[in-house]
């Protein structure tokens, strides 16, 4: 096998298929998977809603479950997850509301929780996902609705009242769920007081229903669909109308959001897409290969947030996940656009740039690192710095420092200096790094610190920082010491290998030309073309959102990540 010849071939293929899924509008949409989440939500949310009406759509909804249901009565995520609790209790309980819950689900809620009673399955939920109520509340009200847990008195109850404060003051009040689900704190926290036994301070609580409900109108996206995502609108609604509020504005809204973004099949995604993130990839992917840069240049600037957001209080600038209006903006969507402007506008400067690198800079956390969506609110798991966001934001802003006016080039200065000191402290002795927002369904934690030190390493590729070369150095070693024997990586070591992982490794080597990694590059080349040869390279691996169990496939991560490494490896090859 002539390697050169068939490294080119396979990027030949796979720029061809990156330029065919890009849309007529110019960006990348890309394609998630299903979610028996988001369709056991959506589903019920709908029966109780009005369940004569929206029948066509519930009853397709119902035959797609039992359809992706495992021969053990579970449900993974997405069809290729392995067995999962959140999903197999939503789509239970949604199956129990509106058709026949399998007698064989209930015998594995029963081994997972340790039976079947109300408190056996709060005391799980609330086990499963720690202090952080986000999902666990929601959940747990959707069974009350459902009439799988009978009695509401143990289930938390979440302070809707506090909404209607300043947005500036959420860091300080320890909210129990993380900045983006102020709708879920307010419906949720509505219907669960509806349903709760009253108390001294009721007369004041009632006080602040219709003022919560006033922020949460003014916080719905026009088309109805809260952060683009089919659970959280769902869950939203189905609170809403067990709450008394069913012909609300609000309500029916969600409904309209949930009716448009249904699959043929009856499914739905767990987002409605991730086009502002799958495009920035393809983009690097792609580099200069592109012909109309200036063209999809001007998409990208003009998916910038141009006002304050009304879920996270973010100031104007930063870039969210899709360019749909329901997205919130997030440092590593804000890194990964200013790092596609670079390359689409050859690094000319342009007001955009500007804004996006004040955005990061006023959202850095205390500590150094750079948080998802809001600074300050570190306590829960979406919201506390991260180490390959980090990374991201120090290569965008080190990519644009000589073009920065000379005040805002020392205030990044500053800022990566802070960002390098929060990555070392954070790095684990054997040299890895955990990510945030990707796992492995595999590994016995679920988590990759494969990805997240990949990410990291191949960030700092390029920074000539001394504490960015040293931590570097530790991560190629970590890296390096976790290759499985065929070749490729999993998430950790001795799990399984995956093409995704597997590229973003094999990307985070080819990044330095040095001689201890040459052994490693020509074996996870020849994984990945065993499964080019086997027509295996864009089967479906679910790596999203693993401490939150709302795992995702994307089609366009194995296209992208694949390119990506391939085009690396082919600059240092023999």
């Amino acid at each position: 096998m002539n390697k050169r010849n068939e490294i080119e071939k396979m990027i030949g293929m796979l720029r061809a298929e990156l330029l065919q899924a890009r849309t007529p509008g110019g960006m990348w949409k890309g394609q998630l998977s299903s979610s028996a989440i988001s369709t056991s939500v959506a589903v019920f949310a709908l029966h109780l809603i009005d369940e004569k009406k929206y029948a066509p759509y519930i009853c397709k909804g119902v035959e797609w479950l039992k359809s992706s249901m495992q021969n053990n009565g579970s449900w993974g995520d997405s069809i290729e997850s392995p067995s999962n609790l959140t999903a197999t209790l939503l789509s239970y309980a949604c199956l129990y509301a509106t058709d026949d819950a399998p007698s064989q689900t209930k015998e594995y809620l029963s081994v997972r929780f340790g039976g079947t009673t109300d408190q056996d399955i709060i005391k799980g939920v609330l086990a499963y996902y720690g202090k952080d109520l986000t999902f666990s509340v929601p959940i747990l009200v959707m069974c009350a609705l459902a009439g799988v847990i009978k009695s509401w008195i143990n289930i938390p109850q979440l302070p809707f009242e506090l909404s209607v404060l300043p947005q500036r003051l959420f860091r300080f009040l320890q909210l129990p769920v993380v900045s983006y689900a102020i709708p879920a704190l307010i419906a949720v926290g509505i219907v669960r007081y509806r349903n709760g036994r009253k108390g001294i301070d009721s007369p004041i609580r009632e006080v602040f229903i219709d003022r919560s409900l006033m922020v949460l109108q003014k916080l719905q996206p026009v088309h109805g669909g809260f952060l683009e995502a089919a659970p959280l609108t769902a869950f939203v609604s189905m609170c809403m109308t067990g709450a008394g509020y069913r012909e609300h504005a609000s309500t029916q809204k969600a409904v309209d959001f949930l009716i448009n973004t249904v699959r043929e099949d009856g499914s739905w995604p767990i987002d409605t897409n991730l086009s502002s993130w799958v495009t920035s990839l393809s983009i690097s992917a792609l580099g200069d290969d592109i012909e109309d840069k200036q063209a999809l240049a001007n998409c990208i600037k003009r998916n910038a947030f141009a006002s304050r957001h009304p879920f996270t209080g973010a100031r104007e600038g930063g870039w969210g996940w899709t360019d749909l209006p329901g997205a919130a903006p997030d440092a590593d969507d804000t890194s990964g656009s200013l790092v596609a402007l670079h390359i689409l506008l050859d690094g000319a400067y342009c007001p955009e740039v500007e804004k996006g690198i004040e955005w990061l800079l006023a959202l850095q956390n205390r500590d150094g690192g750079m948080p998802t969506f809001c600074k300050g609110w570190g306590k829960l798991p979406f919201d506390r710095s991260c180490a390959d966001i980090s990374a991201h934001a120090l290569i965008a802003m080190q990519l644009w420092m000589d073009k920065l006016p000379k005040a805002m080039q020392k205030r990044c200065r500053n800022s990566v200096q802070r960002m390098l000191q929060w990555m070392q402290k954070n790095q684990a002795e054997d040299g890895s790094w955990t990510p945030l927002w990707f796992g492995d369904q595999h590994a016995k934690d679920e988590r990759s610190p494969v990805y997240g030190t990949s990410m990291v390493v191949e960030y700092l590729a390029s920074s000539e920082e001394p504490l960015a070369r040293e931590m570097r150095k530790k991560g190629l070693k970590y890296i390096l010491s976790v290759q499985n024997a065929d070749g490729g990586w999993g998430g950790a070591k001795d799990v399984p290998s995956k093409v995704t992982l597997t590229s973003r490794a094999l990307s985070a080597l080819a990044s330095y030309h040095i001689p201890e990694t040459s052994e490693a590059l020509e074996n996870a080349f020849g994984y990945l073309h065993c499964k080019y040869v086997a027509g295996q390279l864009f089967q479906a691996e679910p790596i999203g959102l693993y401490f939150a169990r709302l795992w995702y496939s994307e089609r366009l991560y194995n296209l992208t990540f694949a390119l990506n490494a391939l085009k690396k490896l082919q600059t240092v090859i023999d």
